[in-house]
């Protein structure tokens, strides 16, 4: 399957408020999940006649592991990852460079196109968690952002 027609089923993912779309042919399989996609809800047993109704869930305030650890940005496909745009230029980000949302943090090639990565928030990046010129895998986190 050739990079554009994945991106037309993202687009398709995206226009028609899917959770997911999932493609098999002949030994090929592809499944894309959208972002926050909710798992499929699972009726809650029937409670006997007479039993209370359950207590409705209350949200903690606690934070969350990730806003105590920071934001983990992860690669959104697999291939190789590359920390600048050429082999002599510098890195787009290093551990302590501010960015902001939609700044590019690194490119990854997939399928021989170079797809540019940004950020998803602001916030300075804590970590590198990818090396130059390896592969990576799609959802590996790439970068840490406090």
């Amino acid at each position: 399957m050739k990079m554009e027609e994945i991106k037309q089923i993202v687009q398709i993912l995206r226009e028609n408020d899917l959770g997911s779309i999932e493609l098999c042919e002949g030994d090929f399989s592809l499944k894309i999940t959208a972002r926050g996609a909710a798992e499929p809800a699972v009726p809650a047993p029937a409670a006997p006649a007479g039993a209370a109704a359950p207590a409705p869930a209350v949200e903690s305030s606690a934070p969350t592991a990730e806003s105590a650890a920071g934001h983990i940005l992860k690669s959104p496909m697999v291939g190789i990852f590359y920390a600048a745009a050429s082999p002599d230029s510098a890195p787009f980000v290093e551990v302590g460079s501010a960015v902001k949302k939609g700044d590019v943090v690194c490119i990854i090639e997939a399928m021989k196109l170079m797809n540019e990565i940004t950020a998803e928030r602001d916030g300075v990046i804590a970590e590198v968690l990818a090396e130059n010129g390896q592969v990576v895998e799609f959802s590996q986190p790439l970068f840490r952002i406090v």
